[in-house]
């Protein structure tokens, strides 16, 4: 397995050439879109060298090539059965992406030399296959954001044929082999180029980017103890990156099925490119279009493992139809319409897995002590259901976009030995220091799930608050009210500091006379 040094490098060596193929889009137009068309051309190259690489297997035995199989009329039916029950899709041979690079770098003649129409088509062909199966819900409108008649590409074809050219020969030569399962080349250039384009000047990206180190602890913290998962799901997915982390936190890395719903249409496209370039079928997840608060897309599904970072402190309807939801009716008050954060919690509940349901989710502080409706939201979790199994308060400036610091709640549908008590634990102090942005590294979330899996108590870190306390403190979770961090001051020898004082006045005044001798000797 590849160590961190050398993952490191290939991520560099991939930052560069990402970041050299957004320049050739640069200017011409906004960042947060021309990274539509840069994930579209990868993702197409994956879909296509995909394409190649089951061909070559199936087609092994008879001793010949994609291209003539496809040719031939006693195969072609049969491979492009092949090609929808397994990949989902059809790509043409002559729509594989080498092909398509040929046409641009090495063209016979003019009539054979690449169009942006060639591209266009060729996506369109792809699209169209899925058309009457069930892997439509996968692909429609994937490439919806890729708008390749756009204007600011260029004002004719031939200026838009020379743009996504370029950008397509750029993509041809970043090497990744797609059977190497030691550096998950495409899905670490998705998550760079988020990176990239959620950091860019004046852009929120964070709204679908949760960064690696939060991610990474909510699927720990979600995942721990399990060998694998029946279903894992997000309630609002972004790019699916937290969804995917779950699996590499199962001992056996085995998800039945991901679920996951997206408000934004472009966020919505991202997130099922992401699922399909790690490697999973389009059998094994759904990833619904909608607004989860008002229309919830995952019926009566009960999930294994949820992991969630959604939008804090989002205004919401709080419409008194909603008072009837199976997800809120139990508390008999809607979360405030200013303030969406607990509706969302509600919703994860409903959708946890009776038997060993788990959940982590990132929440401003805010839900933690806030009164009126949160808290009756708050007491019925605790005191109604006993769901929640710990608060962990994580440092200010992990996220782009805000400076906040935010909380993970950690919730259990069977809490076992822990149902009388809450674990906190103030990891507020855990982290990297950056220019414009703090991490949290891998010691930094080995040290909060240790706490965590121990449960015990640790000074200015860690308690373990039982019941009673909570009660004590009128349900409120605010942290400072469990865990104590103060800090005694040294004490201040007051002789020492008048002495430093005269000492400077003294030096003041010899610098002052000093000066005032020069001045009388110059005659000022």
């Amino acid at each position: 397995m590849a160590d961190k040094n050398t993952y490191q490098a290939q991520a560099n060596e991939l930052s560069q050439k990402l970041w050299a193929i957004a320049n050739e889009l640069r200017g011409q137009m906004d960042a947060s879109e021309f990274k539509n068309y840069i994930l579209g051309v990868i993702f197409y190259r994956y879909l296509s060298e995909r394409t190649e690489l089951y061909m070559a297997e199936i087609l092994e035995n008879d001793g010949i090539t994609y291209e003539e199989a496809f040719a031939d009329d006693d195969y072609r039916e049969a491979v492009e059965e092949w090609s929808l029950s397994k990949l989902g899709y059809i790509i043409r041979p002559e729509n594989l992406f080498r092909n398509l690079i040929r046409k641009v770098t090495k063209f016979r003649d003019d009539a054979d030399k690449f169009s942006v129409e060639d591209f266009e088509k060729a996506i369109s062909e792809l699209v169209g296959s899925t058309m009457g199966y069930e892997s439509n819900k996968a692909f429609d409108g994937l490439f919806d954001d890729m708008r390749l008649q756009d204007s600011r590409l260029g004002e004719t074809v031939a200026d838009r044929t020379d743009m996504i050219g370029r950008v397509m020969v750029r993509v041809s030569d970043i090497d990744f082999d797609l059977q190497d399962s030691q550096f998950d080349v495409l899905g670490t250039a998705y998550m760079i180029l988020i990176g990239l384009f959620a950091s860019d000047a004046g852009k929120k990206g964070g709204e679908f980017f949760t960064p690696a180190g939060p991610s990474k602890l909510c699927a720990t913290l979600a995942a721990l103890g399990l060998d694998e998962a029946k279903t894992v799901g997000d309630c609002t997915c972004g790019s699916a990156s937290m969804l995917l982390e779950v699996q590499k936190h199962l001992t056996t890395g085995k998800v039945g099925h991901f679920y996951g719903q997206e408000k934004n249409a472009t966020t919505y496209n991202l997130s099922r490119m992401n699922m399909i370039m790690h490697g999973v079928d389009w059998q094994n997840f759904d990833i619904y279009k909608g607004d989860t608060l008002t229309d919830d897309k995952f019926g009566d599904t009960k999930m294994t493992v949820q992991v969630c970072n959604p939008p804090y402190s989002l205004k919401w309807s709080s419409d008194k139809k909603f008072e009837d939801d199976p997800r809120y009716s139990g508390v008999g008050k809607l979360a405030p319409k200013s303030a969406a954060d607990l509706a969302f919690v509600e919703h994860m509940i409903y959708h946890m897995d009776d038997e060993d349901g788990r959940v982590a989710v990132l929440l401003p502080h805010g839900v933690l002590f806030r009164g009126g409706a949160e808290e009756a939201i708050r007491k019925y979790i605790i005191k109604d259901l006993n769901r929640l199994d710990a608060v962990i308060g994580l440092p200010a400036n992990l996220f782009h976009g805000t400076g906040i610091p935010v909380c993970v709640l950690v919730l259990k549908s069977k809490r076992n030995g822990n149902s009388g008590n809450i674990l906190f634990i103030d990891a507020s102090k855990e982290f990297k220091p950056g220019k414009n942005q703090n991490t949290l590294e891998q010691e930094h979330i080995d040290k909060i799930v240790d706490a965590y899996e121990k449960r015990q108590d640790i000074d200015k870190f860690a308690h373990v608050a039982d019941m009673s306390e909570i009660v004590e403190n009128d349900y409120n979770l605010n942290i400072p009210r469990y865990v104590d961090t103060f800090e005694e001051e040294e004490p201040v020898d007051l002789s020492a500091v008048r002495a430093d004082i005269q000492k400077l006045d003294a030096e003041t005044k010899a610098a002052i006379d000093k000066a005032e001798r020069f001045l009388k000797e110059l005659g000022l």
